[in-house]
């Protein structure tokens, strides 16, 4: 990782996963289960982390929003594709409410840690396009 996204990062409020992220940790995690079970774990996953509350799910379109109240304020999208019949990608978009130009990795940290306890919940297949 260059030192311009490490400068882009740190006075950043947002962050992001998608396929090709210039950071590793933060590429599509992709899980050896159905798109329903994806979306449980997830969900269950959020509700048993204090501070976090869902406050919409969409199955239809695998999208479920959530608030953050505690440590900090902030705002979490979660996306669930479906890539074949037991490969499901996971997304998260975290968004930190603050009046400062950064958050001090407060919304990386929040994607990290979701991560991490899906990981342990979730059979791990991969990370982005390469980790298939």
């Amino acid at each position: 990782m260059s030192f311009i996204n490490k400068l882009k990062d740190f006075f950043s409020t947002h962050q992001e996963t998608r396929e090709k992220h210039y950071n590793p940790d933060l590429k599509s995690h992709y899980y050896k289960t159905t798109y329903k079970n994806a979306l449980q774990s997830v969900n269950s996953l959020i509700e048993q982390t204090p501070g976090m509350t869902v406050t919409s799910i969409s199955e239809e379109r695998g999208e479920m929003s959530v608030t953050i109240d505690k440590p900090r304020k902030g705002f979490l999208i979660v996306t669930v594709i479906s890539v074949r019949p037991y490969e499901t990608a996971v997304d998260f978009t975290a968004t930190t409410n603050t009046f400062l130009p950064t958050d001090f990795g407060f919304s990386k940290k929040i994607i990290l840690q979701l991560y991490k306890k899906l990981d342990e919940k979730e059979t791990l297949v991969g990370t982005g396009k390469s980790g298939r």
